[in-house]
């Protein structure tokens, strides 16, 4: 007699995905830290200062669009104030986006790299050397990048509201005090090198975009300090001051005098706390105390 073979039914449970699609675990990502962290310190000086003339200008462009987001016509009423903020945090995403995606070298994401020697795997001065270079990468493609808007005159968009806008922006950063901007630039590194922590666990391109967008509209939308942003932001401000024809403060409905915070000496001024305030949120808080909880038994 034949014997009826037995049919076995399809599994009713779905496949587990295989491990190259599962985002990584904390402690992962650590890892992943400290190993983007030797390759960047160990990039030949010209690569890296290219990849930072990237970054200067990735969120330079990112920095126009935020504030474009949040111009209107002068006289006109605007978006309310949080809703604004809010538009403004969303659109300067986009520079990070690129940095992050684009594989570019930014100063307040490479603070990060206080992880990789403090597992003894680069040199202090490896790390300071990829700093400075990038710090002054990042000078160039941001400030470059201002000029360029300058010469498009895209700041006489929305009959001078955008121009307006990039002022008061500028205005508002020069006249923070010291301890201020030291703080105001803690909190915002501590959210960028988050915003950077949480694409470390991505497997997918879209997996990092969505992990940099809200950290980084959080910053923005809390006015907290980017020493690269402000890169852009205060050079293209006391450039509009200084060279703008009469029509655009006439369309605009003020005068340069108006804007006593803006100028190159405001724009050093706040540089150096912001600066100092981004190296202690994003290497010490987050870069520190991440490499304590999941590194620190590594390196004994």
């Amino acid at each position: 007699m034949t014997s009826v073979p037995t049919l076995v039914p399809p599994p009713t449970t779905s496949p587990v995905p295989p491990a190259s699609s599962i985002a990584l675990d904390p402690h992962q990502m650590a890892r992943r830290a400290v190993t983007i962290g030797v390759g960047k310190a160990h990039e030949s000086v010209l690569t890296t200062f290219v990849l930072a003339v990237l970054a200067g200008a990735f969120i330079g462009f990112g920095a126009m669009f935020a504030t474009v987001a949040s111009s209107t016509v002068p006289g006109s009423a605007g978006l309310p104030y949080g809703v604004s903020k809010v538009l403004m945090g969303l659109a300067f995403s986009v520079g990070l986006i690129l940095v992050v995606v684009g594989g570019a070298q930014l100063f307040t994401s490479n603070v990060l790299l206080v992880m990789a020697w403090a597992s003894g795997r680069v040199s202090g001065p490896a790390v300071l050397r990829n700093w400075a270079v990038v710090y002054a990468g990042n000078f160039v493609g941001a400030v470059g990048t201002a000029t360029l808007i300058l010469l498009s005159h895209e700041y006489r968009s929305a009959g001078g509201g955008v121009g307006l806008n990039a002022l008061r922006i500028a205005d508002g950063k020069g006249e923070l005090g010291f301890v201020q901007a030291l703080v105001l630039g803690i909190l915002c590194n501590m959210l960028v090198c988050l915003a950077v922590w949480l694409s470390y666990s991505a497997r997918t391109t879209a997996d990092r975009v969505a992990a940099v967008v809200l950290p980084v509209a959080a910053f923005v939308a809390g006015g907290f300090e980017h020493s690269v942003a402000n890169m852009y932001y205060l050079p293209l401000a006391a450039m509009i001051k200084s060279t703008a024809p009469e029509s655009f403060w006439t369309s605009a409905g003020t005068s340069a005098g108006e804007f006593t915070h803006v100028g190159w000496p405001v724009f050093f001024e706040n540089l150096v706390p912001v600066t100092i305030g981004n190296i202690i949120g994003g290497g010490l808080v987050i870069g520190g105390l991440y490499w304590l909880a999941y590194l620190r038994h590594d390196r004994s």
